[in-house]
């Protein structure tokens, strides 16, 4: 005869455990309580297939009498909508160094996908409630690109381009009767943080109006940036209007002089942004220049 398991008993102890546990190791309690409320809501999810959906009102109207109220049926779902969430996808909580206030924010999502890519960039970045709060807010996953997305679900090599939203969202903080070239780039330079976490991983500031000669005369790049990851330079340029022709051969001249008179030879190719208020995707379609990457902007 199979003994039935008691898995009321089994969670409550579980999580006296792990009151226990706060209290004496608050250094790693973050971590325990992950790894309890997985455990819990693999219980929940086995009792509920035996016991029926009303399981976790039950637990919860006991549990709140028998170690405390937080232990309602909302929490309840959350341990078991948790384990539900991970349970198929080789993901281990035991060994990740998230905070069960970041998971539960995660949940409200619809996307598993969108799920896996906000909890990455919480243990990647350390990012606080706050934090995430406010990418999820940005719709930050929603604004790659399908091929990124694809890359990330096969876990294929990522490039220096994948991570540039789109649009890319920047904050005004000052008012203008007009948005010109030079307003847009004064928007960006308000908040440069914001940018370059837009772009993705690695971007660093150089200058902006970066002077350079071709021939007799100068031109200047609208910014002119550096990425540590993939260690090359990034030229930035800004257009209010719908992208042409002829600033895709300014682009190339741009990246061109880069190339030749700034870049040494441990780095790696020059590439391009082009941030701008009206795509063409035809003109980028047909440049055939790898370099360079186009993406729009808009300004709340």
């Amino acid at each position: 005869m199979i003994e039935k398991i008691d898995y009321y008993n089994e969670i409550k102890d579980k999580l006296i455990n792990n009151e226990v546990f706060e209290r004496v190791k608050d250094y790693s309690k973050e971590r325990n309580r992950v790894i309890t409320y997985y455990e819990i809501g693999k219980l929940l999810f086995n009792a509920g297939k035996e016991y029926g959906k009303n399981v976790i009102k039950q637990y919860s109207y006991k549990l709140s009498i028998d170690i405390g109220k937080k232990y309602n049926e909302r929490n309840l779902r959350y341990m078991r909508k948790f384990y539900e969430i991970f349970k198929d996808l080789n993901w281990n909580p035991i060994g990740s160094n998230l905070t069960w206030t970041n998971i539960r924010i995660t949940m409200s999502l619809k996307s598993i996908n969108a799920i896996k890519y906000y909890l990455d960039i919480s243990e990647k970045y350390y990012l606080s409630k706050r934090q995430l709060e406010e990418r999820i807010k940005n719709k930050e996953y929603e604004r790659l690109s399908d091929k990124t997305k694809e890359k990330l679900v096969n876990k294929e090599k990522e490039e220096i381009t994948d991570f540039i939203k789109e649009p890319i969202i920047l904050n005004k903080y000052r008012e203008y009767k007009k948005i010109s070239e030079l307003a847009l780039k004064e928007i960006i330079l308000d908040d440069l943080d914001n940018f370059l976490k837009q772009l993705g991983n690695g971007f660093c500031y150089i200058e902006n109006e970066y002077k350079i000669r071709i021939g007799n005369n100068y031109n200047y790049i609208d910014i002119l940036l550096f990425n540590i990851v993939f260690n090359c330079y990034v030229v930035v340029e800004l257009k209010i209007n719908k992208l042409t022709k002829q600033d895709i051969g300014q682009i190339q001249i741009y990246m061109n002089y880069i190339n030749d008179n700034v870049k040494s030879e441990s780095h790696d190719k020059t590439i391009d942004i082009i941030v701008c208020r009206e795509n063409n995707k035809y003109l980028i379609k047909y440049s055939s220049d790898t370099r360079i990457h186009v993406t729009t902007y808009e300004i709340v």
